[in-house]
């Protein structure tokens, strides 16, 4: 589906977007593992997160769900193997942490997903869940999907994390439920705290300790039993994202996102944006569990100021950095970012595709291996591609609210794996959308 978004009036009002992604993809994975039943309420309702729970469904655990609830009875532990391969769709986090969950099973499972998902790097999961004693192969020497899972009794291990991922550090603190004795995950920067956090919730203790600034430590005493609970996902500060950063670049411009994520490993976009010059307003919600909440305003200013990016604020604005990049097109200056190479083995190499879109919008970017420099200016209008990647998508159907022409994304179907009700919130902040059947796009 194509989507075209024209030059109008400054984005305004309020927007509450759907669960955050995250944490519904541990939820539904703590929920199968678990005793007892989960009660997962304002679960993501996006593609991606629907294959985590549809890979629960596989592994045995019975799953119902209400308007705003997904309910599921868990297998304490001990599943079911399943009959076919597991379909992780588009969705990377499904396919690395579920990995962890089944290296304790004592069957054989496959891991595959589409097209997007098989040039995605297995092996950084491999390693780990190898030396705990499962046995893991993939394609093209053990480095792409599907994935090959013939589970074991698994031994604790100490690791240490060559890049600070979540999703890794996840998947090793899931087959550590399984695992004897006490393991030990050390990443070398900071990274989402998410999985710990829920953890905690499910009644499993998962100690944290930093190391002079550095990545944490993490430690599990296995096996362990999380416990069925009740939870409510905070709203996606990741998708909200893009309406905040494209406020920011507009003057005259105000969204509210209302319920969203301000735990501090996410919130990276937002110190950016403030320290762009934009007035982000915070309002915290009293904690209803382990995860913060609250509500959010970004207004923008006459023209936001170029910033160099810190390399250290990037794992806490990864998801974040294509609508930080969309700030940055329209700030007064040359924006500079570091550290973020691991953009380019996303759903999209979303270095190369931000920076052929803006130049295709009149932005002058230059591209390095871990980065960008971007050069504030006027945007034009055009035809930018997706590749299939959401947060490409709904980057530049943003954008295309202050530019000065129509813009249109070649293919907007993507941006249903996480937030289907975009274009009607777009559309309810006064974007200008124009959305086109594939019959009618032809």
């Amino acid at each position: 589906m194509r989507l075209t978004v024209h030059p109008g009036a400054p984005l305004w009002g309020t927007m509450r977007p759907p669960g955050d992604k995250s944490i519904t993809h541990r939820a539904y994975l703590l929920g199968l593992s678990s005793e007892g039943v989960t009660v997962v309420e304002n679960p993501n309702p996006g593609a991606d997160c629907e294959a985590t729970l549809a890979c629960a469904a596989r592994l045995g655990a019975a799953c119902s769900r209400t308007k705003d609830c997904v309910e599921i009875r868990g297998r304490a532990g001990s599943l079911t193997e399943p009959d076919r391969v597991l379909d992780c769709g588009n969705s990377g986090t499904t396919l690395r942490i579920l990995s962890g969950v089944l290296a304790s099973q004592p069957f054989f499972s496959v891991l595959a997903g589409d097209e997007s998902l098989h040039r995605r790097p297995v092996a950084r999961v491999i390693e780990p869940l190898r030396r705990m004693g499962a046995t893991l192969s993939a394609r093209d020497g053990d480095r792409l999907p599907p994935l090959v899972i013939q589970g074991a009794k698994l031994k604790a291990i100490h690791y240490d994390l060559p890049v600070a991922s979540a999703q890794v550090a996840s998947s090793v603190l899931f087959a550590a439920l399984g695992a004897e004795g006490e393991t030990e995950v050390r990443l070398p920067g900071p990274a989402r705290d998410h999985t710990e956090r829920m953890f905690r919730a499910f009644g499993v203790a998962v100690e944290s300790d930093a190391r002079n600034g550095s990545g944490p430590r993490l430690r599990l005493e296995g096996p362990a039993r999380p416990r069925g609970t009740r939870l409510m996902v905070p709203g996606d500060l990741s998708a909200a994202a893009f309406f905040l950063a494209v406020a920011a670049a507009t003057p005259g411009a105000a969204v509210t996102a209302l319920g969203v994520s301000l735990n501090p490993t996410r919130s990276g976009l937002l110190d950016a944006l403030e320290e762009m010059g934009a007035w982000v307003e915070r309002r915290p919600h009293a904690s209803a569990g382990e995860e913060p909440a609250g509500d959010v305003t970004v207004t923008g200013p006459e023209r936001l100021r170029a910033i160099d990016l810190p390399a250290e604020w990037v794992p806490r604005m990864i998801d974040e950095i294509p609508a930080w990049a969309m700030a940055a097109a329209t700030a007064d200056g040359r924006s500079r970012l570091s550290g973020a190479a691991e953009l380019r083995v996303k759903e999209s190499d979303r270095l190369e595709l931000i920076a052929a879109n803006l130049r295709t919008l009149g932005i002058t970017v230059d591209e390095h291996p871990d980065g960008l420099e971007i050069e504030g200016g006027p945007v034009g209008g055009g035809t930018v591609k997706s590749d299939g990647d959401h947060r490409i998508a709904m980057a530049f159907a943003t954008l295309a609210t202050r530019a000065a022409a129509p813009v249109t994304v070649d293919d907007a179907s993507s941006i249903a794996t996480s937030y289907p009700g975009f274009v009607e919130a777009l559309s309810t902040l006064r974007g200008q959308v124009e959305p086109l059947s594939p019959r009618r796009a032809s």
